[in-house]
C-alpha cells in the first residue's frame, strides 16, 4: 500500500501563541463549504501539561492559518482549570458539527518508553470527579453551529475506566447515532478480549447510549497490533461499507495504522480487515519529537476529489498529511482480507 506524505510535512507545528508553545498534535479535520476545518491539540509545555483545542482553515488542506489566536475549548470549559482535553474528532450531521474528545482533569504524566515524561499533578476536585477517578480518561460529545462555540452534549464514558478514542460516524445508521470506543479495563473472558480493543455502541439522542459491544480486538499473529488497537479518524461511507482507520501498538510501543471494512447497515460487521498496516513511522518527524518517539497517530481524515487526506500527529509533536487515491485503498482492504 503506497500512502504519499506531503512534501511540506510537517505541515502544522507548535509556536505562534503560548497556549501552543510546546506542542501540537492529534488534530481533528473536516471539509466543509470548500474550505479544511483542523482543530488542533496544544499544549504550552509539559510541565505541566495542560493540554488546549485550537481552530485552524485552509484553501489547500496543506496551509493553514488560525481563525482564532485563541483556544475554542480549554479543560476550564469543563469546570477542570489543571486538565487536559484532548484527541478531538469531528463530524458534520444534519447541519451540526459534532466533536468527541478525550478529558483528564488532571494534569498527567504518561511515559511508555522513559522519555519525555510530563510532571503527573493530581488535584482535588469535589463529589465524583475525586481521586483516584481524577487520572482516568473520560470522553464526551460537543456540538457547534459554527467551529468556534462548543457546548456539552455528553459524557459517553463512565468515570471508573480509561475510555479514549471515541469516534462517532459522520451519519445515523437505522436511525441511530453510532459510536466507537477504546475502554482499557474492558479485557479478559468476560469482556472476550485479553487486550484493549475497539467496541460500538448506538444512541437515539448522543445522550443515552446502548452497552457496548466488542468490534475488534488486537490479532495473535499480527505483531504490530501485540498491545492494542483504538479507532484513529471518523469512519469514510465507500460502496463497499465503512472504511475505518485504525492504530496498533506493537511490544516496542510503536504506533501504526490499519483498516477495515464494516458494513454499511449493519456496522457491528467486519466485511474485511487488512492484515498489513498502511502507516508506520518512516520519516524524522515520526520517529523523533518532544514526547512519545515512533507514533503515527491519524485522527482526521478527508476525501476530496477521489483522494483521501489522512491527518495525524507525530510523535505527540507535531501534525503532517499523508494522501492516497481512496479507491486504491479500498481495493487494498477489501484484497488483505
Amino acid at each position: 500500500m503506497k500512502i504519499t506524505r506531503c512534501k511540506e510535512n510537517p505541515i502544522v507545528t507548535p509556536g505562534i501563541y503560548e497556549w501552543r508553545k510546546a506542542t501540537v498534535f492529534n488534530p481533528a479535520v473536516i471539509l466543509d463549504n470548500g474550505k479544511f476545518y483542523m482543530i488542533e491539540r496544544a499544549a504550552g509545555g509539559l510541565r505541566p501539561f495542560h493540554c488546549y483545542l485550537g481552530l485552524l482553515e485552509s484553501e489547500d488542506g496543506i496551509h493553514f492559518r488560525h481563525v482564532t489566536d485563541k483556544p475554542i475549548v480549554t479543560p476550564d470549559t469543563f469546570g477542570f482549570p489543571y486538565g487536559s482535553v484532548q484527541d478531538p474528532r469531528i463530524v458534520k450531521i444534519d447541519g451540526k458539527f459534532y466533536m468527541t474528545f478525550a478529558l483528564r482533569p488532571s494534569s498527567y504524566g504518561y511515559s511508555p518508553t522513559g522519555v519525555g515524561k510530563p510532571d503527573e499533578i493530581s488535584y482535588e476536585y469535589p463529589g465524583e470527579w475525586s481521586k483516584p477517578e481524577s487520572f482516568m480518561t473520560r470522553s464526551g460529545i460537543m456540538v457547534s453551529e459554527d467551529l468556534i462555540h462548543f457546548t456539552l452534549v455528553s459524557y459517553t464514558t463512565p468515570f471508573e475506566i480509561n475510555d479514549r478514542d471515541n469516534v462517532l460516524f459522520p451519519e445515523k445508521i437505522n436511525g441511530k447515532f453510532v459510536l466507537l470506543r477504546r475502554p482499557e479495563e474492558y479485557i479478559g473472558e468476560k469482556y472476550g478480549t485479553e487486550k484493549a480493543g475497539i467496541w460500538i455502541t448506538y444512541s437515539e439522542d448522543l445522550v443515552n447510549w446502548t452497552e457496548p459491544k466488542l468490534l475488534a480486538k488486537p490479532r495473535d499473529d499480527v505483531d504490530w497490533e501485540y498491545k492494542k488497537i483504538g479507532g484513529s479518524a471518523p469512519p469514510i461511507k465507500t460502496e463497499k461499507g465503512w472504511l475505518i482507520l485504525y492504530h496498533g501498538v506493537d511490544k516496542d510501543n510503536v504506533y501504526r495504522v490499519g483498516a477495515m471494512m464494516l458494513d454499511l447497515e449493519n456496522p457491528e460487521k467486519v466485511v474485511a480487515r487488512a492484515k498489513s498496516f498502511i502507516m508506520e513511522p518512516e520519516e524524522y518527524y515520526e520517529k523523533f519529537g518532544l514526547y512519545i518517539p515512533n507514533v503515527v497517530f491519524p485522527t482526521g481524515n478527508v476525501v476530496k476529489d477521489g483522494l483521501l487526506y489522512i491527518y495525524y500527529g507525530c510523535t505527540d509533536t507535531a501534525i503532517s498529511l499523508a494522501t492516497v487515491p481512496l479507491d486504491e485503498l479500498i481495493e487494498f482492504v477489501m484484497a488483505e482480507n
